[in-house]
């Protein structure tokens, strides 16, 4: 499963993009740690992220936000970070986070951070997803799954992608394609890094490409029609790129397609 290692500050200030989760061997257990969650901004649509290190660096929430008003004209968006650095399983029982989900009517919940064994010899509970989910719909929120991407190097796709489709099936939630996105980049764009030096955590470009996806999932409009957006640090020619990526493969796999009968985030 990830594991989250506690980061010291001046790590996290040095170098956000490369530090966080790494791969652990059954048994090690996880450290919370990271981001808290401050009172909601009051906005047109509000959108809740659940996770850990993978949601929290590079700003990804406020790209997803960014993303989403783009996508709403005459709306604005915020997103929120649940405090700290957890699984969903740790999340379940943290009062911070259930305090938060039952704080407000949220728009969206993105929820990361279910365990899945690297070996895909083990199983591990998925009923607190699915839980988050319920809590999400009696918040008023549309669910979405945020399936994390591959390590570096390893075929781990579309085991990651099925494991949140089977919590989906259960309980109904959009899933976004982030993995499948992650790997038609890099066979389109092979010199294009993704993942930061530790094989695992993203570089700016890739939580980029995962914000593009999961915005598409919360607003059903398609990463194409997306404009530049110069405050996240990505080259704009990279951005493009990225948004064709994740247009084919939204189109391919769609994000609502274990969410069919949830209404369109933004549309009156």
């Amino acid at each position: 499963m990830r594991v989250l290692i506690m980061l010291g500050a001046v790590l996290l200030s040095a170098a956000c993009g490369s530090g966080g989760n790494s791969v652990a061997g059954i048994g090690e257990s996880a450290a919370t740690g990271g981001t808290g969650g401050g009172a909601p901004v009051a906005a047109d649509i509000s959108v809740l992220m659940m996770g850990n290190s993978h949601t929290s660096f590079n700003s990804l929430p406020a790209m997803v936000a960014a993303m989403v008003q783009a996508a709403t004209p005459g709306r604005t968006a915020v997103s929120v970070e649940a405090p700290g650095w957890m699984f969903l399983d740790e999340r379940l029982g943290d009062a911070a986070s259930l305090q938060l989900i039952r704080s407000r009517r949220w728009s969206v919940v993105v929820l990361q951070a279910q365990k899945y064994s690297t070996s895909g010899q083990f199983e591990y509970s998925t009923a607190e997803a699915n839980e988050w989910i319920r809590l999400a719909r009696e918040a008023g929120a549309l669910p979405v799954m945020f399936p994390e991407w591959p390590r570096r190097g390893v075929a781990e796709t579309q085991r990651i992608y099925d494991l949140h489709a089977t919590i989906a099936s259960k309980t109904p939630a959009c899933v976004a394609p982030v993995g499948q996105a992650w790997d038609l980049a890099q066979a389109r764009h092979p010199g294009l890094a993704l993942h930061a030096g530790d094989g695992n955590h993203a570089v700016p470009a890739g939580s980029f490409l995962a914000a593009l996806v999961i915005a598409s999932a919360i607003t059903g409009k398609l990463p194409q029609d997306t404009p530049p957006l110069a405050q996240f640090g990505v080259d704009a020619n990279i951005q493009a790129a990225l948004r064709a990526v994740a247009t084919e493969t939204v189109q391919t796999i769609p994000p609502r397609l274990h969410c069919p009968s949830d209404r369109v985030v933004g549309q009156s």
